[in-house]
């Protein structure tokens, strides 16, 4: 989910930049392609069950409420605002909760618990189990 949402907003780092006045669309592709690096960071370091999902998890968190706030601050009455609050309500807050628990959560090691990005490299490992017997059982 993480990186997919991360190679979400590379396309959309384009049309900002074609579309913003160079000033606007030097901040908001600057926050943007923050934003997509610390998913992308994010979201590849859990998949490869890299127990340092969680900085660049707090990073992203970070950056998307901060993205949510300026956009609904900046954003003027009617249409503008809509789409802002729509966005925040629907994609940037939630995900920034997302990415807050996977940086909140403890690491490896810590007493009876396993870290989220643990929890996550034991799903992909066990469905590439999964999918490794299946290759290797006969046809039927």
């Amino acid at each position: 989910m993480l990186t997919g949402a991360g190679l979400a907003l590379l396309p959309w780092l384009g049309y900002l930049a074609g579309t913003l006045p160079p000033a606007e669309a030097a901040a908001w592709v600057t926050l943007d392609a923050l934003e997509a690096a610390a998913l992308l960071a994010a979201g590849s370091r859990l998949l490869h069950a890299d127990t340092g999902c969680r900085a660049p998890a707090a990073a992203a968190a970070v950056l998307l409420l901060a993205d949510a706030c300026i956009d609904l601050a900046t954003a003027a009455p009617g249409p503008e605002l809509a789409t802002a609050v729509v966005m925040a309500a629907a994609a940037e807050l939630p995900l920034a909760a997302l990415c807050a628990a996977l940086a909140a959560r403890p690491v490896q090691g810590a007493p009876g618990r396993v870290s989220s990005c643990d929890q996550g490299s034991v799903l992909v490992r066990s469905l590439s189990q999964i999918i490794e017997a299946r290759r290797r059982r006969p046809a039927r």
